[in-house]
């Protein structure tokens, strides 16, 4: 069964970092939490902060999702990991968030409607609160980044929700496959070219890049 595992909101808190505070440090609460669509740079659920809005939040990336599973799976790395570690919003089960599609649409509990848009993109931020040398390149090479929703209808959202894909684009282009491209392997770039469900500042992103690679060409 697909499901939310924990809702994960944080607060402000003084990082050793450039932006010199953050909201990553997301935890698990009770209850429900109202989820809507934000003001640009801020998050979707009611209680979460965003700090550095010029990166972060927005419609775009109302609410940040990454897999139970694949938090697991960082263990051996960096020892066990409790729900919000990576900064996520939703913790969930049973859900492939890597293979999500561009586009799809999850019907969370009861009313809230969530799209998926982009994958997680790792920043010194995320380092420095992880305390890892090295982690922007374990972090990209591994390829698991989790995915960024919008805001489709709003609703509220708490542990033990079910998770449901009620549309997928045919396009069949995934969390996954967007990631690598943009970050790792170039030559898959066309593939996203014709997204429509990319947002604007992502299919600008596609085209510098595409631009990049016929130029090195």
């Amino acid at each position: 069964m697909s499901v939310v595992e924990s809702v994960n909101v944080g607060g402000v808190r003084p990082i050793a970092a450039k932006s010199g505070f953050t909201g990553i440090d997301k935890r698990p609460v009770a209850g429900p939490v109202r989820v809507r669509e934000p003001d640009a740079g801020g998050s979707g659920l009611s209680g979460d902060r965003i700090c550095d809005v010029r990166h972060h939040g927005g419609p775009d990336q109302a609410v940040y999702a990454y897999a139970r599973e694949d938090l697991d799976g960082w263990a051996e790395v960096l020892g066990p990991l409790a729900s919000g570690a990576f900064g996520e919003n939703l913790t969930t089960r049973g859900v492939d968030v890597t293979g999500a599609v561009i586009g799809e649409r999850w019907r969370v509990g009861a009313d809230l409607v969530l799209q998926v848009t982009v994958p997680r993109v790792p920043c010194r931020t995320f380092a420095a609160w992880l305390d890892r040398r090295g982690w922007v390149r374990t972090f990209t090479e591994a390829a698991v980044p989790g995915a960024y929703l919008r805001v489709v209808v709003p609703g509220e959202v708490r542990a033990g929700d079910a998770v449901e894909v009620v549309h997928r684009p045919g396009h069949g282009v995934t969390i996954g496959t967007t990631f690598r491209a943009l970050l790792t392997s170039p030559e898959l770039l066309p593939l996203l070219a014709g997204v429509d469900e990319l947002p604007q500042e992502a299919k600008d992103q596609v085209a510098r890049r595409t631009r990049t690679v016929l130029d090195d060409a």
